[in-house]
């Protein structure tokens, strides 16, 4: 009997209850994995060509929503590029705001990647811990932007509000915790045989294959490939902290867990250094700040809230072009700004991690076995709306 013969079609999705809405049809041998090929097309946002009919602030909370809940990054690259074309810098205070509302978010984002990959296979007890050690990080995302998830906090030329009274005490409270309930996962989940039986040597990424397929990320680090955007091409206040690139060199499931696992290690470090170095001053740049009514200036300060200045509903962006981009949860998000000195970009482009790691669901599951698609899965930190955008 032929090889064609003995194949059979499995269709999973688009309605798995792990998959998202992902469909991924899978040629199989027995149970062996002969090719599966990822149908990302069913959740399409279709933000870059809305984008062209939107005016430039309307386009931040547009950015965000593919990307839950690693939103920070999308809307932090989109502002990025629109400063180099307005040819503005954040006040550093900003600077480090963004950056500790980035690290909050990476934190968060990460517990959300490893909860969903613990119930794939089979873990309720990850899922669920995951997701409830995930709150008090949210909660205090949402002290400091105003939002759970879509944050829209950062803004052309600084951040809309500054720290609350009382915050860094919060803070600390939230990293003692997880600090602490690190041990557990490891005694419970992370060091289980039956775990760690499920992911080591499985879906093997080799370091020569992540550069040419062009994977970024955590995925990228865990093949022992040290590259991170924070460190290749500083921006935020991340030139002014200590922070490790965290990499492993097996590869496989296990080892992208464990760099997730070292780089929530590494934002409760960066979060304290934030909290404890920021400097005083604006959180706005001084050409739009002096553009608010003096009244209403004062009464800023003294809430810690920008309200926008008139000219920010008619942003004129000068006409030309900037690229940004910038570390994410999930890996490097790059946008591309093109404006025509209008109110909408000419054209905008945004390139998100899960796009670019979509190419390992084909590359990593061929000869695997049907039970370790799960597994591969989940280890990817990949979500469809992300990619389908």
């Amino acid at each position: 009997m032929s090889l064609e013969e003995r194949t059979l079609e499995l269709l999973i999705g688009p309605q798995h209850p792990a998959s998202g809405h992902m469909r991924l049809v899978a040629k199989i041998d027995g149970d062996i994995v002969v090719e599966l090929r990822p149908n990302i097309g069913y959740v399409h946002r279709s933000v870059e060509k809305l984008a062209e009919v939107k005016k430039f602030l309307q386009i931040i909370p547009l950015v965000e929503r593919p990307s839950l809940a690693d939103t920070t990054a999308n809307n932090l690259a989109y502002v990025m590029a629109l400063e180099k074309l307005l040819g503005i810098d954040p006040p550093e205070r900003a600077k480090y705001l963004r950056t500790l509302l980035a690290e909050i978010n990476r934190i968060h984002s990460h517990l959300y990647g490893l909860g969903i990959h613990g119930v794939m296979i089979g873990s309720s007890t990850a899922y669920m811990w995951c997701f409830g050690d995930r709150e008090p990080f949210l909660e205090l995302a949402q002290e400091l932007t105003g939002a759970r998830l879509t944050y829209s906090y950062i803004i052309p030329g600084g951040v809309r509000r500054d720290l609350p009274k009382g915050f860094a005490e919060r803070a600390e409270k939230a990293l003692k915790y997880l600090e602490g309930r690190m041990k557990d996962y490891f005694d419970i989940y992370f060091n289980n045989p039956v775990v760690r039986a499920r992911l080591e040597g499985v879906g093997v990424l080799s370091k020569e294959d992540a550069i040419k397929l062009g994977v970024t990320g955590p995925n990228l680090r865990a093949s022992g490939v040290a590259y991170d955007v924070r460190r290749a091409e500083p921006y935020a206040a991340y030139p002014n902290l200590d922070f490790d690139v965290i990499t492993e060199e097996e590869g496989d499931c296990y080892a992208r867990v464990m760099v997730r696992v070292r780089e929530i290690m590494e934002s409760i470090k960066i979060i304290r250094q934030v909290l404890k170095e920021i400097p005083e001053g604006p959180i706005i740049h001084e050409s739009y700040e002096k553009l608010i009514p003096p009244k209403l200036r004062e009464e800023m300060k003294q809430k810690g809230i920008v309200k926008f200045p008139s000219v920010f509903a008619n942003l004129r962006v000068p006409a030309g072009e900037a690229i940004s981009r910038v570390e994410g949860g999930r890996g490097e998000v790059v946008f591309h700004v093109i404006s025509d000195g209008k109110l909408s970009p000419y054209r905008m482009r945004m390139v998100t991690p899960s796009f670019r790691n979509v190419i390992l669901f084909e590359h990593l599951t061929k000869g695997a076995r049907v039970a370790d698609i799960p597994a591969i899965y989940g280890s990817l930190d990949y979500f469809p709306p992300e990619a389908d955008r």
